[in-house]
């Protein structure tokens, strides 16, 4: 899609002729005709496509205020957000507690809002004959950190794959894709084996795979869907968590459902409580609420009207900190899960 080839560098300010002003454009509500107002986002790579997007259809309504994209990855958005350099932080993860007792040393107050679902795809070039289902604990052997420097041939991992190299593409450490998914196979956010090619850009990921026959990797689901025909998307079976429904393909469906798990998760935006009260911050949040449409159009599942409106109400009454407990990567934990603990 479009969207996806305007993605480049590592910010992106969306509708940059609209942020200039000029033109004899009106100002957005309550904006005044001088230099445009900055929103500053920052941080997941999963989440970008989708702030992007929001920002680009904000930017029309309100061609005076200017909003920047960043990707500097889940855990690199939080570090700057919790210096106070960042409006909105993107997060493909729940805020961890080391990032708590950061923002809480910096005086820095947060909304937590979840805006969209997202399912972690395995990945194989679209020659790869012989990896055509994968289960749980075979990727656990594949990416635990005991397999490193050891576990480098495909019948390695099960054996009627072939004895052929295996090259492994993933997230960066500083991704919260890299964080869930440790956490959702091994057992351990952060636990993984050190040699693989990493990027906390998904579309390095992509290229990497698509280019060698040889390849497995882990990248957000929506990259998939923006690149069919590059990839191919490999079912994952885990006997505890499908109820013996056998390996499973990530899609809207099974993503929404909660069947493809553990590889499914909710996405975040976490927005600092001084720039909440700014009203075009408060316009640019709302319209998270009302892009389910736009969700849909980048690859990810929109989250359901329930949800979006116990999100809009956190915000409306500036409900800080997370309820995620201490923080961190949870698996399994649904976003209806969520909302019943809330209630």
């Amino acid at each position: 899609m479009l969207r996806f080839q305007r993605f480049c560098g590592v910010v992106l300010t969306a509708a940059v002729a609209a942020a200039c002003g000029g033109g004899g454009n009106a100002p957005g509500e309550g904006e005044s005709s001088s230099a445009p107002t900055l929103i500053q986002v920052d941080g997941s790579s999963t989440v970008f496509p989708i702030s992007e997007a929001v920002a680009e259809e904000f930017q029309k309504a309100n061609p005076n205020v200017r909003v920047t994209v960043g990707i500097s990855g889940t855990g690199g958005g939080f570090q700057k957000f919790c210096r106070g350099e960042t409006d909105i932080s993107d997060a493909s993860r729940p805020i961890r507690p080391a990032e708590i007792e950061a923002c809480q040393k910096a005086g820095i107050e947060y909304i937590e809002l979840p805006i969209a679902y997202d399912g972690l795809a395995v990945v194989v070039n679209p020659k790869n004959a012989w990896a055509e289902t994968i289960t749980v604990d075979e990727l656990k052997t594949l990416w635990s950190p005991e397999a490193q420097g050891k576990v480098l041939r495909w019948n390695q991992v099960r054996p009627s794959w072939p004895n052929r190299e295996i090259r492994l593409f993933g997230a960066g450490v500083d991704s919260g894709t890299y964080d869930y998914f440790t956490e959702a196979v091994v057992g351990k956010e952060g636990a993984s084996r050190g040699d693989f090619t990493s990027s906390e850009d998904d579309n390095v990921l992509v290229q990497g795979v698509s280019s060698d026959e040889l390849a497995l990797g882990f990248i957000p689901f929506a990259y998939v869907e923006q690149n069919q025909g590059k990839l191919k998307l490999v079912p994952v079976e885990d006997g505890k968590a499908d109820n013996g429904a056998g390996p499973i393909s990530p899609s809207a469906e099974t993503v929404r459902n909660g069947t493809y798990q553990p590889l499914s998760r909710p996405l975040f935006i976490y927005v600092a409580r001084k720039a909440a009260d700014k009203p075009e911050v408060q316009r640019f949040v709302d319209a998270f609420f009302t892009s389910a449409e736009l969700v849909r159009e980048v690859g990810y599942v929109e989250l359901t009207p329930q949800i979006y409106e116990l999100a809009k109400k956190h915000f409306v009454e500036r409900r800080v900190g997370t309820a995620f407990g201490e923080g961190g990567s949870q698996v399994g934990m649904t976003l209806e899960k969520l909302l019943s603990r809330e209630q």
